[in-house]
């Protein structure tokens, strides 16, 4: 998801993406724990994806 997507959420959207992608990276976890996880680069990505929205959201409640 890019950033200018991310920017356009409420703040109640982008709590759901962040509790969405948590529970994301720990299925990923557990799945690398398992040895089932081809990719490993997801869990990267899942990272900056909870990164990105955390950093839109503390943005918007600074602004209020």
């Amino acid at each position: 998801m890019k950033v200018k997507e991310i920017r356009e959420k409420t703040e109640k959207e982008l709590i759901n993406l962040i509790r969405d992608n948590k529970e994301k990276l720990k299925k990923l976890r557990f799945s690398l724990a398992n040895r089932q996880l081809k990719n490993t680069q997801e869990i990267r990505d899942t990272k900056v994806a909870i990164a990105r929205a955390k950093t839109i959201l503390k943005e918007k409640l600074i602004q209020k």
